[in-house]
C-alpha cells in the first residue's frame, strides 16, 4: 500500500524505533515523530524526518496513520486526538491504564470508519494461532482449564537506562507487571472469550526496587463458558519464562513461547510436536502484526485485534488490579 502522507509515529522507545525499522523494510519512506525528548537512545536515523514534541503540530502534517508507542498513561489522549484528525490507528500494548475517553474514542473511530488495533504481537505467534485452531478444531475436547506464565527480568529489558525510571516501572506511567505483560490476559481472552470473575494477588520484589512496586502478580480468571486460567506475570525471571498450557478433555497442550514449539499430548497416540518455522524470530511477529494492520487500513476491514479486544483485556487487567488492591488494603 502507498501512502502519500507521513506515517506519524508517537514516541521513539525502543517499540516505536522497532516500529520504524519494520515500517522501513516494509517501504515506507515518510514519516513524522512526536517526541517527549526524554529519551535516552540515539536519533541519528531520523534526522532526517520532521520530529516535534507538540502532538498539535505533529497532526498539522496530516499523517493518516498513527503508531502510538509511548507511556500507556499517554496512549488513549493522543489515540483520541489523532482518531478526531481521521488518522487510522495502531497503538501499542496495553490500550491504556484506565478507562478515561474510551466511549470518545470509540465514537471518534466509529464516526469517521477508521481502522484501529491493539499492538499485541504473541496473537501472531504461528504456535499460539496453531493452538488457536487446534481448539477450535475440537481437537482438545471440552476445555477445563489453562494456565499462563510470563517472568521477564526487568533491568535486562534496556541496559541503557535505569529499570526504576522506565514506564514499566511506575505507576503513573501505566507500568505495573499486569498492564506492561498483559499478553496473558489477552490470548486469554481471545482463546475463551468474555470473563466472568477474577481473583488476583501482587507483591512487591524488594531488590527490583520498582516505584511501581507490581513485580509479581498471580491473575485467576473465570470465563462465562466455564474455563477457568491462571495468569502468572513478573518481572524477576532469569531466563525468561513464557508458555501457555490448555488441558480439555481430549488432550493437553504446551506452547513454549521461548522454546517456540507446541507440543500435544492426545489422550489416546504419541505426543505431537510442531516448532516456528526456520528463520522465525521474535521480530517477525511484530512485522506480521504491521503487515496485517497495513492491510487492514487498504480494504478499510476489521483487524484481528480490534479496539473491543483492547477494551476487554484492559477491564481484565484492571480489574485485577483492583482486586488486588483491595487485599492489600484490607
Amino acid at each position: 500500500m502507498r501512502l502519500s502522507a507521513p506515517i506519524l509515529i508517537a514516541g521513539f522507545g525502543s517499540a516505536g524505533r522497532r516500529h520504524f525499522r519494520n515500517l522501513r523494510s516494509l517501504g515506507y519512506r515518510k514519516f513524522v515523530f512526536l517526541r517527549s525528548g526524554l529519551g535516552v537512545l540515539n536519533d541519528r536515523e531520523i534526522a532526517d524526518f520532521p520530529s516535534t514534541h507538540s502532538l498539535e503540530v505533529a497532526l498539522s502534517y496530516k499523517p493518516k496513520i498513527i503508531v502510538v508507542t509511548t507511556p500507556s498513561a499517554t496512549h488513549l489522549e493522543i489515540a483520541l486526538a489523532a482518531a478526531e484528525a481521521g488518522c487510522d490507528l495502531y497503538i501499542e500494548k496495553p490500550l491504556g491504564h484506565d478507562l478515561k475517553n474510551i466511549d470518545r474514542l470509540l465514537a471518534a473511530i466509529r464516526k469517521r470508519h477508521l481502522v484501529a488495533m491493539v499492538g499485541c504481537q504473541f496473537r501472531f505467534h504461528p504456535m499460539l494461532v496453531e493452538l488457536r485452531a487446534m481448539i477450535c478444531r475440537g481437537q482438545l475436547g471440552c476445555i477445563a482449564g489453562a494456565a499462563a506464565e510470563y517472568g521477564e527480568y526487568l533491568p535486562g529489558w534496556h541496559p541503557w537506562e535505569d529499570h526504576r525510571n522506565s514506564y514499566s516501572a511506575r505507576a503513573e506511567l501505566g507500568g505495573g507487571a499486569i498492564l506492561t505483560l498483559i499478553h496473558p490476559l489477552d490470548y486469554l481472552h481471545n482463546l475463551f472469550g468474555e470473563w466472568r470473575r477474577i481473583q488476583a494477588s501482587v507483591r512487591r520484589v524488594s531488590s527490583l526496587d520498582t516505584p511501581a512496586g507490581e513485580d509479581w502478580s498471580d491473575i485467576n480468571v473465570e470465563f462465562v463458558n466455564g474455563v477457568l486460567a491462571h495468569a502468572h506475570v513478573d518481572y524477576v525471571q532469569r531466563p525468561a519464562t513464557h508458555r501457555l498450557s490448555v488441558v480439555g478433555d481430549r488432550g493437553r497442550a504446551i506452547c513454549d513461547f521461548e522454546a517456540g514449539e507446541l507440543r500435544w499430548w492426545p489422550t489416546q497416540g504419541e505426543m505431537i510436536e510442531r516448532r516456528v518455522p526456520d528463520g522465525f524470530e521474535r521480530n517477525t511477529m511484530f512485522l506480521d502484526a504491521m503487515h496485517h494492520f497495513l492491510h487492514c487500513v487498504r480494504d478499510r476491514t476489521e483487524p484481528q485485534i480490534p479496539i473491543a479486544d483492547g477494551i476487554a483485556v484492559l477491564k481484565m487487567a484492571l480489574e485485577a488490579r483492583r482486586v488486588a488492591s483491595d487485599q492489600i488494603d484490607a
